[in-house]
């Protein structure tokens, strides 16, 4: 039995400059929702570039990852 404070099921990445950490193999909408924030009304910015919707399926947060999440607010 491992004697780390941290699980092994859990990985460290930045969301907006705070040290977050999530379930290994979760991917993006899923982290979205346990942060509790509306995937249609966001944009987000992966490791340095901006990520188009069509991928955020397919993309499965890792160790390290920097996201930058911006919500969009409509008005006029």
């Amino acid at each position: 039995m491992s004697s780390s404070s941290e699980s092994p099921n859990l990985i460290s990445l930045q969301v907006n400059g705070d040290r977050r950490q999530c379930p290994s193999h979760i991917r993006l909408p899923a982290l979205l929702e346990q942060l509790g924030m509306n995937p249609r009304l966001v944009a987000v910015e992966y490791n340095g570039e901006i990520l188009h919707r069509q991928f955020w399926d397919n993309t499965e947060i890792q160790e390290g990852d920097r996201l930058e999440i911006v919500t969009i607010v409509g008005g006029g």
